[in-house]
């Protein structure tokens, strides 16, 4: 009671709906929040969990989007997804198409919002342009690739395993390379030619951001998404090209910016482009493992999901 209580401060109980869970995805987020290395500090007793799917069980009285037994998922929620009911804001909740089930329910949230985010937004990506996705196997970079490949781009991924590189070559890349060959830079280079890449969408810019900037076309930009560290770069490698750094986090979207990313991959699920991939899936009890996995195994195959059951 004294949590649905606190809510109130949060969002009006008039406008929040009660999603009975079927499965959640797993962020590296996540971890950063649970272990206190995030910039964001909960308030305890906290609940992880962002990407809930599932059936609505009920709905606040100013709520009229949505009614008892839609098929839903979320891109937050506001009591915590790793549990068996999630409340959520009215206006973070979007409809699931019964073509997706609900594992692939609980994929797009985080990857596909915050993908759409950072090259339409960040990156301003323009039809014809090329793009390279850094780390394309993972929910994220699956995602990128299929907006980038929907919207017109010329897409490179780069993956460490070989399931990852056929993952990335069958969800809009056109070509894909390993990012643990020690000479994959000059794979890339030679792939592009002199023009360079236009945008470089990066997972892991503590490792990567220094060979970005080099592989950057005149007036290319760098979308960082992820990055587990410090990396120390030559600031003149963004001079002479006159290129720019530019982080993302989807959670400074406003509201209307939500709305207008769920219209464009809304028509996507419709068109079919959008088709989330599930990599590995774990019980809800076993969440803290999910959790040691998702930092420390190397070649992420698809969205990591928690189920129910």
């Amino acid at each position: 009671m004294l949590l649905f209580q606190f809510q109130k401060t949060i969002s009006p109980l008039s406008l929040q709906v009660l999603i009975k869970v079927e499965a959640c995805g797993v962020n590296p987020v996540d971890t950063y929040i649970r272990s206190g290395t995030h910039s964001v500090k909960p308030l305890l007793p906290y609940t992880p969990g962002f990407d809930v799917a599932g059936i609505i069980e009920a709905v606040g009285e100013s709520v009229s989007a949505f009614k008892k037994g839609d098929r839903v998922f979320t891109t937050r929620t506001i009591s915590g997804g790793y549990a068996e009911y999630a409340l959520a804001a009215d206006h973070t909740v979007y409809t699931l198409p019964e073509k997706l089930d609900f594992k692939q329910g609980a994929a797009i949230g985080i990857p596909y919002f915050t993908a759409y985010r950072a090259l339409l937004h960040s990156a301003c990506v323009k039809p014809g342009e090329s793009v390279l996705v850094h780390g394309a196997s993972g929910g994220v970079g699956i995602a990128a690739c299929q907006i980038a490949r929907a919207y017109g781009l010329k897409v490179l991924g780069t993956a460490s395993t070989e399931e990852g590189q056929k993952i990335v070559l069958e969800n809009g890349a056109h070509k894909v390379f390993n990012h643990k060959e020690a000479n994959y830079i000059d794979k890339i280079k030679k792939s592009v030619g002199e023009k360079g890449v236009d945008v470089i969408i990066e997972m892991l810019a503590n490792v990567n951001l220094s060979n970005d900037l080099n592989l950057l076309s005149h007036g290319g930009r760098v979308i960082v998404v992820g990055s587990r560290g410090p990396i120390e770069i030559n600031p003149r490698d963004t001079m002479t090209k006159e290129s720019s750094i530019k982080g993302v986090t989807l959670f400074s979207s406003t509201k209307e910016e939500f709305q207008q990313f769920a219209a464009a991959l809304q028509a996507g699920m419709e068109i079919g482009w959008l088709k989330p991939v599930i990599g590995p899936q774990y019980l809800l009890e076993k969440a803290a493992q999910a959790h040691e996995n998702i930092i420390h195994s190397s070649g992420a195959t698809g969205k990591m999901i928690l189920l129910l059951k």
